[in-house]
């Protein structure tokens, strides 16, 4: 009886991994290498591969996931088509000349991801942890009317505490503070956390919350966005969590590298629409309304132009890897890159070796130590590959590397929570800042330089000479590469 029992299981198991294997096939059309490492999941561990695939491997529903209502509104979508008009036939007044050079890339944000142009803000550059956070809880401290604050990690450690402590104390004084954190990103954390903080009239919700403890059937879509506004006055997108551990106090990473963004201008505008859509996405009764106090209207702080361009799974093109290609592909000189985690699709591949290839000098750093082993290892085989085709490669080794950051020429660059992985082009929800100014290109690449100081260089002889273990773990996690 329990051999049959046995092995009715394991033929309704064995059915359901070829109804699975179908549905990948035939109606869900991933890219092949997605499909062929889900396949290959489904009948390699053939029960557990179906929990995985349940828990991992289901695609979102675009459907009215983000409220698009507001952007009529405030005016955002007329702006946009107005840009987009003049920008194609030649009217556009750019304030220099360098911008008009990025015309290409700008349109194609504007067109693919409605990403406005704005030219005049002010950027400050952050590399330290300590630094970024003393400004922020200045920048709290200094709120009057709102703080809208989102990290897909938020610790309530010593520093999560402090923020916390800050954001209760100007809730107090009636400043409206709304809180938005990733349920898998922050998994140990809950709203009952936050008790006085929600006392003190604060507002805290949660990006695709567990329907079950533990469990979470959208656990792979994950919100990974930094994003806080006060005030309509000041912003600030980049790579920095709130935890002890991007301040530098953890013995696993000791020091920890990123780059973070602190914005004045207009820039506000779309960075603080992008706040209020994930925000009513995940609020359950209390949606914020557009009102005209979120987008003053202020004196110009700054010439940098820039654009704030998301992405994610509910939309069909993978707007900030298409940024990143055309910012690839208009370089002419030299492709700086830092990302802790190099695993590029086929089409960033061939766009970064083949400008390796044409001369171009293309440089990665990533970090010397993982935060995640496979991923590490598959980075490790990427890189090698990319030496290659002639660039060069920099293992960080002061502490951990986290930045997500691409500089051009040292005229235009990038920098927000994207990855060069599959994950961050695909299955994540990301915001990244397009920056055409040269002057703070140039300030990012030098911060690219100081770190070479810090790094070691990795030639293709010593990735030659790596050890039989080193290839069979970088083996087996490019297999796993398009699911990590």
């Amino acid at each position: 009886m329990t051999v049959t029992i046995f092995s009715v299981f394991t033929a309704a198991i064995f059915i359901f991994n070829i109804i699975l294997a179908a549905a990948l096939v035939f109606l869900e059309r991933r890219d092949a290498s997605s499909t062929w490492a889900w396949l290959l999941v489904l009948f390699f561990i053939p029960i557990l591969g179906f929990f995985i695939y349940l828990l991992l491997g289901r695609q979102l529903r675009r459907k009215t996931l983000f409220k698009p209502e507001g952007n009529k509104r405030i005016g955002i979508e007329s702006l946009i088509a107005h840009q987009m008009n003049e920008l194609h036939d030649g009217s556009f007044q750019f304030k220099n000349a360098n911008t008009r050079n990025y015309s290409d890339l700008i349109y194609l944000h504007l067109r693919n991801n409605g990403a406005l142009l704005t030219q005049d803000n002010s950027i400050k550059i952050f590399n330290d942890g300590r630094e970024k956070f003393d400004s922020l809880l200045q920048d709290i401290e200094n709120a009057t009317n709102h703080i809208h604050m989102q990290y897909y990690i938020f610790r309530l450690d010593e520093l999560g505490t402090r923020i916390v402590e800050a954001l209760t104390e100007k809730a107090k004084e009636g400043v409206k503070v709304r809180l938005l954190y990733d349920d898998m990103g922050s998994r140990s954390l809950s709203k009952r956390h936050f008790k006085k903080f929600l006392e003190a009239g604060g507002e805290v919700e949660t990006f695709f919350p567990s329907i079950f403890p533990i469990i979470n059937p959208r656990l792979n879509y994950r919100n990974h966005r930094k994003i806080v506004v006060i005030d309509g006055q000041v912003g600030y997108i980049g790579g920095f969590n709130v935890g002890d551990e991007y301040i530098g106090l953890s013995r696993k990473f000791g020091y920890w590298r990123d780059t973070h963004l602190r914005i004045e201008g207009s820039a506000l505008h779309p960075l603080q629409t992008r706040f209020i859509r994930d925000w009513n996405q995940a609020s359950t009764h209390h949606d914020i309304e557009y009102e005209e106090f979120f987008f003053p209207v202020k004196p110009e702080r700054g010439n940098t132009s820039m654009q704030v361009v998301s992405s994610g799974p509910d939309e069909e093109w993978e707007q900030i890897k298409d940024g990143y290609l055309k910012l690839i592909n208009l370089a002419r000189e030299s492709i700086y890159i830092q990302t802790p985690y190099f695993i590029p699709d086929a089409s960033f591949y061939d766009a970064i070796r083949i400008a390796a290839l044409s001369g171009i000098d293309v440089r990665i750093m990533i970090p010397n130590k993982p935060d995640h082993p496979f991923v590490y290892w598959a980075t490790y085989s990427y890189t090698g590959q990319m030496l290659r085709a002639g660039a060069r490669v920099f293992i960080y080794d002061n502490g951990f590397l986290h930045t997500k950051m691409i500089v051009a020429d040292h005229k235009a660059s990038t920098v927000g929570t994207a990855n060069i992985d599959v994950r961050s082009f695909k299955l994540n929800f990301e915001v990244n800042a397009f920056i055409y100014d040269e002057k703070v290109s140039s300030d990012l690449a030098e911060l690219f330089h100081r770190d070479v100081k810090l790094s070691t260089e990795l030639t293709y002889e010593m990735y030659l000479d790596r050890t039989r273990l080193i290839k069979t773990k970088e083996s087996i996690a490019r297999l796993l590469a398009p699911i990590l």
